[in-house]
């Protein structure tokens, strides 16, 4: 990846029952398969599958269960398809069968604070890892589960002293500093405030000398803003990514990947003199 010269694009697919977005599509690998083609179809640069809910309350899955759904996903996806694949998960167990299944990324929204063994695979397989800021994380990863907002006072400067605690970590294991992503977590233990904020003052983190990634897709700060439900924050995504890319954000994770490519291609030729884009691009 080209970083600076343009916005990557990470396509979701959540093979779960009960993703907060209404988009999981469960155990069924055929229509994983057919929504995979289509983030691919629109754009997408990346695809993440997740086989755990991470929204707010949802009831934890086992090491077994998550590879049951992701795994069979993974190997048909790499087969099949040339974008490359991310693992969304904390378990180096789940992390280490999806590398062996063809995955080329792994996605820890813990940022190595509930499962460090991810750092070794990261390091073993030379393959990018995305660390995020889990502000859920105050009290340990089972207390998190229960809650959905932690108490502090400046979200940048909790997230900076978070994602360096991740950088230490991934450097102990061996991580290439090259080979790591940084994610403020907008979302998770943040209230919607703090998540307007963090986008906001997104440009202070790139202190950490990491690419940025933002997951700002359909989060509860837009319905909040714009008081709508979920399935109807497309604009609100997009003004985030725009705002976000503007301030220093690399990499954008989202639902509705056609629409939202877009919005980074027209961000990146107004911002970025590097992007180079054709006139049929």
């Amino acid at each position: 990846m080209r970083w600076g010269q343009r916005t990557y694009v990470m396509g979701i697919l959540n093979v779960t029952p009960d993703s907060f977005s209404g988009d999981g599509v469960g155990d069924d690998v055929e229509a994983a398969l057919a929504r995979a083609r289509q983030l691919a179809e629109e754009g997408a640069d990346i695809i993440d599958i997740g086989g755990e809910s991470t929204r707010p309350g949802a009831p934890p899955v086992s090491a077994e269960e998550e590879l049951r759904r992701v795994i069979p996903v993974i190997e048909r996806l790499a087969a099949e398809l040339a974008v490359p694949i991310s693992v969304d998960t904390c378990k180096s167990g789940v992390a280490e069968k999806a590398l062996e299944a063809g995955a080329k990324m792994l996605n820890d929204q813990w940022g190595l604070k509930h499962d460090p063994r991810l750092a070794e695979l990261a390091a073993k397989w030379n393959v990018p890892i995305i660390l995020m800021s889990n502000q859920r994380d105050k009290g340990g990863y089972d207390a998190a589960l229960k809650r959905d907002t932690a108490d502090y006072n400046d979200p940048i400067a909790e997230i900076t002293a978070s994602l360096k605690g991740s950088l230490e970590i991934a450097s102990q294991a061996g991580v290439p500093r090259e080979n790591i992503i940084l994610d403020p977590g907008i979302g998770f233990g943040k209230s919607w405030q703090h998540d307007l904020e963090i986008v906001w003052r997104l440009a202070e983190l790139k202190e950490l000398g990491r690419p940025l990634l933002i997951g700002p897709s359909g989060k509860s700060f837009i319905g909040k803003v714009l008081d709508l439900p979920v399935d109807d924050r497309l604009e609100g995504t997009a003004a985030v990514v725009a705002v976000g890319i503007v301030h220093g954000a690399d990499m954008v994770r989202v639902h509705q990947v056609g629409p939202l490519v877009r919005v980074c291609r027209m961000c990146d030729a107004i911002i970025r003199k590097e992007a180079k884009w054709g006139l049929n691009r």
